[in-house]
C-alpha cells in the first residue's frame, strides 16, 4: 500500500527556528547543509513533550526512562532484529558513546579505522578518546560503495584496534550488506580488535534496501560488535540528547556497563522521553510518510541535477536524507560548496571535511520540500 509522503513546513514557518540549519547563515541563502529536517514532529513527539512542559518534568532522567524497551521493540518491528532491553544504556549523543567505549576499549595510541569519506565528527572523537585515526577509504566501484576489506584486514593485522563503521554509511548513503559486515566482524575478530557501528540513520533506509543491525549479522558480529544508536536523525531530534549503547555479548556488556554512572547522567530527560515516543508503534506510520517524501526526493535530486547541473555525478542513495555528489567536473575547485553559497546563496556541506575523498564533492541535505529542492538546485545551475 502506498503512502501519502509527509509534508515539509512552509520556509517562512522553518525560518524562525532557532537551530544550527535556520541560524548559521541569512535569510538570503537556503540551507541544505546540516542533517536536520524540515517536517513537522511526530505528533507523538509533540504531545509527550508538551506534556513534559505542562508538568514541569525538567529535571534529572530516571535511571530507567524506557528508552531501552522502545528501542528493541522497534527494531523488532522496523529490522526483524531483538536486542535484549537489559544490555543496553543510554547517554548524551551518538558521538559520546563512540568516545567513551573507545576509551574502555583501546590504550592510548592505538589506532582505531575511518572509513572515508565519512562524518566529519569520526576523525576528531578517535584523538578524543586517545586513539589516532587510521583511514581505509570506501572502495568505488563506479556504480556503488563498499568496504575495502582487504584493506581493513592490513590495518587490522599493523595493529590497529577497533573500527568505526557507518552503518548506514554517511555521506554516500550506503547500507552495507548481510554478508559484508559478518566478513568484517571475521576480520576483526581474527585480530583481537573490535567494532563500534554507528547506526543513527538506519530507521530512514529505504524500500529497495535492507538494513542489518551489525550485532545481528553473525554471531561472531554479536560477540565483538558495539551499536550505538539514536532517534535524533530519523525523527529531527538531535538538540534533545538522547543515544543508545547496544551491546549483545557478556563481555561487550560488561564493557558498558562499567562506564561512569556520569556517561549515563548525561541522557537529556526531553531526549528519553521524545525517544520513547519516536520509537513507539504510534510514531511508525508518521516515519512511512517521511521516508515516502524523501524517496521522492532522492529521485528528483536527480532529474534535477540532470537538468541543471549535468556535469555532477549523483548515486541515489540507499538510507537517508543526505546525497553525496560529485562536481569535480564542474570546474568549481576542491571545495565547490564555498563557492555555491557565495555566488548561488544555497548551503550545501562542504566535501573535503569528510576527508580527502570529498575533493571537489559536496553533500546536499534533501529532507525538504519538493519546491525548496528544486530552487536550490536551479540556483545551482545558474552557475553553470
Amino acid at each position: 500500500m502506498s503512502v501519502a509522503p509527509l509534508q515539509a513546513l512552509p520556509l517562512e514557518q522553518l525560518r524562525q527556528r532557532t537551530s544550527t540549519k535556520w541560524r548559521k547563515y541569512g535569510d538570503d541563502v537556503l540551507p541544505l547543509f546540516v542533517a536536520e529536517t524540515d517536517y513537522p514532529q511526530a505528533p507523538a513527539i509533540t504531545a509527550a513533550l508538551t506534556r513534559a512542559v505542562a508538568l514541569g518534568d525538567t529535571g534529572y532522567t530516571s535511571p530507567d526512562p524506557g528508552v531501552a524497551g522502545a528501542y528493541a521493540a522497534f527494531a523488532q518491528r522496523r529490522f526483524g532484529w531483538s536486542p535484549d532491553p537489559a544490555r543496553i544504556r543510554t547517554t548524551c549523543d551518538v558521538m559520546m558513546a563512540v568516545v567513551e567505549i573507545l576509551r574502555h576499549t583501546i590504550s592510548p595510541g592505538e589506532r582505531v579505522i575511518v572509513t572515508p569519506p565519512v562524518y566529519p565528527p569520526f576523525f576528531e572523537c578517535v584523538p578524543e578518546a586517545g586513539g589516532v585515526v587510521e583511514r581505509v577509504p570506501l572502495v568505488d566501484l563506479g556504480t556503488a560503495w563498499e568496504l575495502d576489506l582487504a584493506g581493513i584486514e592490513a590495518a587490522f593485522a599493523g595493529g590497529a584496534r577497533a573500527i568505526l563503521l557507518c552503518n548506514p554509511h554517511n555521506p554516500t548513503g550506503t547500507v552495507h550488506a548481510r554478508e559484508t559486515l559478518a566478513a568484517l566482524a571475521e576480520i576483526a575478530a581474527a585480530h583481537g580488535a573490535i567494532v563500534i557501528s554507528d547506526e543513527i540513520h538506519a530507521p530512514l533506509t529505504h524500500h529497495d534496501a535492507t538494513f542489518t543491525p551489525f550485532l545481528d549479522a553473525s554471531p561472531v558480529a554479536a560477540r565483538i560488535g558495539y551499536a550505538v544508536v539514536s532517534a535524533s536523525k530519523a525523527f529531527n531530534l538531535a538538540g534533545l540528547k538522547c543515544a543508545l549503547m547496544v551491546t549483545a555479548d557478556d563481555a561487550t556488556t560488561a564493557t558498558v556497563r562499567s562506564l561512569p554512572d556520569e556517561v549515563e547522567w548525561r541522557t537529556g530527560l526531553f531526549g528519553a522521553l521524545a525517544a520513547v515516543a519516536a520509537f513507539s508503534e504510534e510514531s511508525d506510520p508518521w516515519l512511512d510518510a517521511q521516508l515516502a517524501a524523501l524517496d521522492r526526493n532522492r529521485l528528483l535530486l536527480a532529474e534535477l541535477l540532470a537538468e541543471h547541473v549535468p556535469a555532477a555525478r549523483y548515486r541515489i542513495p540507499d538510507a537517508g536524507f543526505l546525497a553525496w555528489v560529485d562536481l569535480a567536473g564542474a570546474g568549481w575547485g576542491d571545495n565547490p560548496a564555498v563557492k555555491i553559497r557565495r555566488e548561488a546563496k544555497v548551503a550545501f556541506h562542504l566535501g573535503p571535511f569528510f576527508g580527502a575523498e570529498g575533493k571537489g564533492h559536496v553533500r546536499i541535505n534533501f529532507g525538504c520540500s519538493p519546491e525548496l529542492l528544486t530552487e536550490a538546485i536551479r540556483r545551482v545551475g545558474s552557475l553553470v
